[in-house]
């Protein structure tokens, strides 16, 4: 499956850029575009949208007990314990939980603009785009090593600042020399040392120079990328899927981290060893028994050349032993398993039935009329004539009986 990575701008629905990921896990495409000149998202296409970092505000909450991710009073709650810190009303915003957010238990809270994010998805709904995701531009990191993202243009650039001391996402306009290094430690405090520095192209120098260090470059589309392999889904309360599309999505989202996230990598790498190892050891088992089968069927020639040296050729050795074993026997007078004397005597051997009415015999069989054995008596009679080379049935009212290989 393929993912359309699109970026909401923070105004009217309008242009949007993209970026396609492919099943390799590479970016194939980017660009702008109106929403229905975007790449198609037709069967084997996921879309995803992402939220800017700047318009959307991230607070701490312990939900109550009883209230968890599929409450139908969570936005109530959310707006309740939230109320003091927005700065617009409840009812004009939209909430999202931290993955795995629970009843009881602290989590984060994503918070953005109803409308505005309502008009952009409808806007891509009707241009036959729905989005399946709403990814965050940036989500927190807290705990994790300090990081600031410079992007944007040169003098509308802006500074992402996750990770470390910081509960959140803080976005800024990217600050002058004399207020960075106040900025940067009020932040991270203790931790503003090992901040971890990446910058988008353009503003690449300007960040190095304010920061005194080198800076890591990424782009729009790999920044997107990232944010695809996040937990975060904004699309949640009146903006979520049903129960198959949320299933279908996150079957799709395992799928492309099993195949091309950095965490399952080592995993990838031991299945294919896995398949190599398996693969070498069905050739070398195989060979093997090839070179078993040969060497029996070499054993098979030598013994038929050895006992019957007029035979020059080997071509089916058990049919050309037989063969030979045949015409020693005609050659000789003596009597083969098939012929009439050996079957009457093998069938002397476990008669305990009266004599039979009429005899019918064949090269190999030998038909019996007027004898009916009990069902042990035939079990008894078989297993004393099959070390003698012969199996004993009844045809309907007629017992029969026969060489193995006339049997088989």
């Amino acid at each position: 499956m393929s993912l359309l990575l699109v970026a909401l701008p923070p105004g009217a629905p309008g242009t949007y850029p993209y970026a396609i990921l492919r099943d390799s896990g590479a970016i194939s495409d980017h660009g702008v575009a109106a929403a229905v000149l975007l790449p198609s998202a037709g069967r084997g296409v996921e879309v995803a949208a992402i939220a800017p970092a700047r318009l959307l505000s991230w607070h701490r909450v312990t939900l109550p007990k009883g209230i968890g991710p599929g409450s139908p009073r969570l936005a109530a709650v959310l707006a309740g314990l939230l109320e003091e810190r927005l700065l617009d009303e409840p009812e004009q915003l939209h909430f999202a939980l931290a993955p795995g957010a629970r009843a009881g238990a602290e989590t984060d809270v994503a918070v953005c603009d109803k409308a505005w994010l309502t008009a952009h998805l409808k806007a891509l709904e009707a241009a036959e785009r729905p989005v399946a995701r709403i990814l965050p531009e940036a989500a927190p990191r807290a705990g994790q090593a300090p990081q600031a993202l410079a992007a944007g243009e040169p003098g509308r650039a802006e500074l992402i600042l996750t990770g470390g001391a910081l509960a959140g996402v803080q976005t800024l306009p990217l600050p002058d020399d004399a207020a960075l290094h106040a900025l940067i430690s009020g932040v991270f405090g203790a931790d503003a040392g090992a901040l971890e520095l990446l910058a988008e192209p353009p503003v690449a120098q300007q960040a190095e120079q304010l920061f005194q260090c080198p800076a890591q470059l990424v782009t729009p589309a790999e920044r997107w990328l990232a944010a695809s392999r996040s937990r975060w889904n904004l699309a949640q309360m009146a903006l979520a899927q049903g129960g198959r599309a949320r299933a279908a999505r996150r079957l799709a989202a395992w799928r492309r981290d099993l195949l091309h996230a950095p965490l399952w990598r080592p995993a990838r790498w031991g299945l294919a060893l896995l398949l190599v190892i398996n693969l070498i050891g069905l050739n070398a088992r195989a060979w093997h028994e090839k070179n078993d089968l040969t060497a029996r069927r070499a054993q098979i020639a030598a013994m038929l050349t050895a006992t019957f040296p007029q035979v020059k050729v080997v071509e089916d050795a058990p049919a050309q032993m037989a063969r030979e074993v045949r015409q020693l026997r005609q050659s000789t007078g003596s009597a083969a398993p098939g012929d009439l004397e050996p079957m009457l005597a093998a069938w002397a051997g476990v008669s305990e039935t009266p004599v039979p009415a009429a005899i019918e015999y064949s090269p190999g069989q030998l038909r019996l009329t007027g004898v009916q054995p009990s069902a042990d008596q035939l079990t008894q009679a078989n297993a004393r004539l099959r070390p003698q080379g012969y199996q004993l049935k009844t045809e309907n009212d007629t017992l029969v009986l026969r060489t193995l290989n006339e049997a088989s």
